[in-house]
């Protein structure tokens, strides 16, 4: 479920989010960005990749070339900018793993009419 105000940029690379994924509030995810260390401000452009089960919290930003492994916790407020290991919790600027999460994952995410 993606929930209000959730900017999903496609510019620069393809956006997966498989089945199950909750993507809470005024989260951000980029395809695309700069490189900081290029005299000419070029592009970084690289695919996101969002597995089963993932989890997002309010406003997390998700840069370029990111893939959230399998039941992984992206914390409110964190910025990922390397890639999550499956039923990995992160958090922080920029996250790091904090712990592991305990789940069997046997959840549907269901659709919630509340949020239309």
């Amino acid at each position: 479920m993606v929930n209000h105000n959730v900017l999903l940029d496609g510019r620069g690379g393809l956006l997966t989010l498989a089945n199950n994924v909750d993507v809470a509030q005024e989260v951000v995810i980029w395809t695309l960005g700069h490189d900081v260390h290029d005299d000419f401000h070029r592009d970084i452009v690289a695919p996101v990749t969002i597995e089963n089960y993932v989890w997002i919290g309010h406003r997390a930003i998700i840069m370029p070339g990111v893939t959230l492994g399998r039941g992984a916790v992206v914390a409110a407020g964190a910025v990922v900018t390397k890639s999550v290991p499956a039923m990995s919790v992160v958090a922080g600027v920029p996250a790091k793993v904090i712990g592991q999460r305990q789940s069997t994952l046997s959840y549907t995410k269901f659709h919630r009419p509340w949020f239309e």
